[in-house]
């Protein structure tokens, strides 16, 4: 029985295709347009290393000077000055540890019709690559002996890579850049950085696709490379790299690694006795509480999802609704000049429920056909979005699961939105049309 009904609701769809096509089309918009801002929200939102993530955790207490501070006030720097950031990279504290703050300098490659071009960066310990799990194409992240002496050594993006050498593995190859030969020890693969996950490594870093090339946190210093980004206290840094490496409140961000989730009491505490010690030594002026993130909390204090982004999914809902209720309009327009044949069925022995079955499953095929029209579109559109930017969104970023659970919904609003629609045509008194024909 229910083949038949199916069967009949496709050509009873079939005799209006304008009409159909347009419900279907509706209905498609409004699920592609959901599904596209829902998918681009789970991305920013969820967990970037879901089965690390509360074992990394970055430190925070006031760098900022005394002058006009009250208790309570936040802190005046989000980062570590260079001191800080050296002495942490030095200490026990953690399993894993890492310095790190953006950089750029020219290069000069051996290719002569690619002209000189500036690269950007990050200058970071060698840790770095395992807290973060970054993906190699070729060789390695350098020794731990490199950041010590402060080794001219460079990965590369495979990007980057692939505008130098091509498909070749360019390890062990020397790469000029900044006016310093540096050694290429490894080249990243394609790597799905997304702004809230590069937020995890350098705020000057927070926003486009992958960086060009990393570099040993010594060696930036040593050569004096150009920062990106600017100090976190506007006005009270010297100029020059000499001012940054004074400053008490400069951008470098720190990050721990711990064996355990439950090591955080014991960095805490590092800290604390740390601040506590920089204190009495006259350096750190503030008593701000010391904080401790992981990458969720974070992540919740950088306002990576902001409330621009949490209204755009009300709209976006906001607009599957409005086409719901065109789809609502166009199938009572469509069951409407349908009165006659439901009086004649009616007459001849169908009965409302029989009736409501037929009208509910072509509903149903609008909804079927207009959830994977809009969940194609929603694909098509999250890839020409991954095709102008690798670090905001792409199909293999899909929760499945949410994306099957939305298409679902689809279908369900679908059928409840020919509820009304189904059941006006039920109402048909038979002797009445049959009268009227």
């Amino acid at each position: 029985m229910f083949q038949y009904y199916f069967l009949l609701g496709v050509r009873s769809l079939r005799r209006n295709p304008a009409l159909t096509a347009l419900m279907v089309l509706t209905l498609a918009i409004g699920v592609a347009a959901s599904v596209s801002t829902l998918t681009i929200l789970h991305v920013m939102s969820g967990n970037p290393i879901p089965h690390k993530s509360d074992r990394l955790f970055v430190p925070q207490f006031d760098n900022g000077p005394l002058e006009s501070y009250k208790v309570g006030d936040k802190a005046n720097d989000e980062q570590m000055s260079y001191r800080d950031a050296v002495n942490f990279m030095n200490s026990k504290a953690g399993e894993r540890r890492t310095a790190l703050f953006g950089i750029g300098m020219p290069l000069e490659p051996e290719r002569k019709d690619l002209g000189v071009f500036v690269v950007r960066g990050i200058a970071t310990g060698g840790d770095y690559f395992n807290m973060f799990e970054a993906p190699f194409l070729h060789g390695q992240g350098w020794a731990p002996d490199a950041d010590k002496r402060g080794a001219d050594v460079v990965v590369l993006s495979r990007k980057l890579s692939e505008k130098l050498y091509g498909d070749a593995d360019p390890v062990g190859r020397r790469v000029r850049m900044g006016g310093s030969d540096y050694q290429i020890v490894g080249v990243l693969d394609t790597w799905n950085v997304i702004p809230r996950y590069q937020h995890l490594i350098g705020p000057e870093t927070a926003f486009g696709d992958e960086e060009d090339m990393y570099i040993p946190f010594t060696t930036a210093i040593n050569h004096q490379v150009e920062r990106n980004g600017s100090t976190g206290c506007q006005g009270n840094v010297e100029p020059g790299f000499q001012g940054f490496l004074d400053s008490e409140c400069t951008w470098i961000q720190v990050w721990f690694e711990t064996a355990t989730p439950g090591d955080r009491a014991a960095l805490q505490s590092y800290l604390d006795s740390y601040a506590a010690e920089q204190r009495k030594l006259g350096r750190l002026k503030r008593n701000s509480p010391n904080k401790l993130y992981d990458v969720m909390e974070w992540l919740e204090f950088e306002k990576v999802v902001d409330n621009d982004n949490k209204l755009a999914v009300w709209l976006s809902f906001g607009f599957l609704l409005l086409c719901l209720v065109n789809t609502i309009g166009l199938l009572l327009a469509k069951f409407s000049v349908r009165a006659s044949e439901v009086g004649i069925r009616r007459a001849l022995g169908a009965s409302r429920r029989e009736i409501f079955t037929q009208f509910l499953i072509e509903t149903t095929v609008v909804g079927l056909v207009g959830g994977v029209l809009g969940l194609l579109l929603a694909i098509g559109a999250l890839a020409l979005i991954a095709l102008q930017s690798k670090a905001l969104a792409t199909v293999a970023q899909m929760d499945w699961i949410m994306l099957l659970t939305t298409f679902a919904l689809a279908v369900l609003a679908a059928v409840l939105a020919g509820l009304l629609p189904t059941w006006r045509a039920c109402q048909v008194t038979p002797a009445l049309q049959l009268k009227s024909q």
